[in-house]
């Protein structure tokens, strides 16, 4: 490997989502996934002109670093204290590694056609450090850095509204923002005057190495791949309810927010609207489509199942502003627990576009997967003969 032109941009494997470690959990201890390869690909959704392909060497070296990485004593002892996480898990970690022979990375014009294929366990990881190296590589090669007197004042301005719109019973909104930051040093400086100023709102981060280091609470459970690779492993008409049991199965109870849109909302509501479900998880996320039609039909199904809403929590996610996040707090505020995780808003919004970049699962056991969203740009599938399957067998309209 050639000398690194630029320090590495990920120094621990612990700048990652809680929700990775907890899927990585599931799938190990899931034997249905033991022998699973699966693949996720890239896909960026508005470059703005930047030649991609022209960075795909720095991209490769920082992975190469990426894999050079392991769990430190400290960090696995930080895990190790939660209870929904098990010593032979912690012990799994302790050796593990990720490998660049996953990793197919070629220029597609000034695209990058970027691949992860592999072992399910041994390549779930790779997700969040390739999207935030891509984005700080983003960053450096369009302004130089992080112009942190622009970044801190609209920041301020953020706290400031707020504020003027206390007092704000029961609201609380979590970091979520690690895959699309600006630069690792920006989002720490944010999570640290958040902390300092409004901690009576700022709940958290999904970005296990900052929650550690500033003292604050991880958050997180699930995303799309964990109901995605159900659908290799299992009857189609059976996944995503599949999912949800392995989920009760692996953490009985705890980490108890359930993703809502692999399939869309009505379909999750099919399949979630049976009393077990309803009490043994503690609410849902929103990740797609209109926050407010999502929420009413939420809040109707738990009346329908003879739940009181105001008992379960409410999680937004998808595309959140501050204004959006008193929007909707306002909206369901005493009707059901509202909570936010605000993603490139928070950790981008620094001067410069954010690239809206993803990497999604799509196959697993040498089958394609899907996901189908609420909202239409958001679904995920490479097979179009499967999409339409999937959709058929789960009543959406596409």
């Amino acid at each position: 490997m050639t000398p690194m032109e630029h320090p590495p941009l990920i120094t621990s494997l612990m700048d990652t989502d809680l929700y990775k470690l907890t899927m990585l959990q599931a799938f190990y201890h899931s034997p249905e996934f033991r022998t699973v390869d699966a693949e996720w690909k890239f896909h960026c959704r508005n470059r703005h002109g930047f030649n991609l392909a022209a960075q795909i060497p720095e991209i490769a070296q920082q992975l190469e670093e990426v894999c050079c990485l392991h769990f430190a004593d400290e960090e696995l002892e930080y895990l190790a204290s939660f209870p929904f996480f098990t010593p032979d898990f912690i012990e799994f970690l302790r050796i593990y590694r990720l490998d660049m022979r996953f990793v197919s990375l070629r220029p597609q014009g000034e695209d990058v056609e970027l691949r992860i294929r592999g072992p399910l366990i041994h390549v779930a990881l790779f997700e969040i450090y390739t999207l935030s190296i891509i984005s700080e590589i983003h960053t450096r090669t369009v302004c130089g850095d992080v112009d942190e007197a622009i970044a801190t004042a609209r920041l301020n301005e953020k706290i400031d509204f707020l504020q003027s719109h206390e007092p704000l019973p029961g609201f609380g909104f979590a970091d979520f923002g690690t895959r699309r930051r600006a630069s690792k040093q920006w989002q720490e400086k944010a999570l640290t005057l958040l902390l300092e100023k409004v901690p009576r709102y700022f709940v958290g981060t999904s970005n296990l190495d900052l929650a550690r280091r500033l003292g604050t609470t991880p958050i997180g459970t699930m995303a799309h791949e964990w109901f995605q690779a159900w659908q290799a492993i299992s009857r189609l008409a059976d996944a995503q309810k599949a999912a949800l049991e392995g989920w009760v199965s692996e953490f009985r109870g705890r980490l108890g927010i359930a993703l809502t849109d692999c399939y869309s909302m009505d379909s999750f509501i099919r399949d979630f609207n049976d009393p077990y479900f309803g009490k043994l998880y503690d609410g849902l996320r929103h990740d797609s489509g209109s926050p407010f039609h999502w929420g009413e039909k939420a809040i109707s199904m738990y009346q329908q199942m003879e739940i009181d809403p105001v008992t379960k929590t409410l999680v937004f996610s998808d595309g959140l502003t501050f204004p959006k996040m008193i929007e909707i707090y306002r909206y369901f505020h005493g009707r059901a627990k509202v909570a936010f995780g605000i993603g490139t808003n928070l950790t981008h919004d620094t001067g410069i576009p954010a690239l809206d970049m993803v990497i999604k699962m799509v196959a697993a056991n040498g089958r394609p997967v899907a996901k189908i969203s609420d909202e239409p740009g958001k679904s995920i599938c490479e097979d179009k003969d499967y999409l339409h399957y999937l959709a058929a067998v789960y009543n959406i309209k596409l």
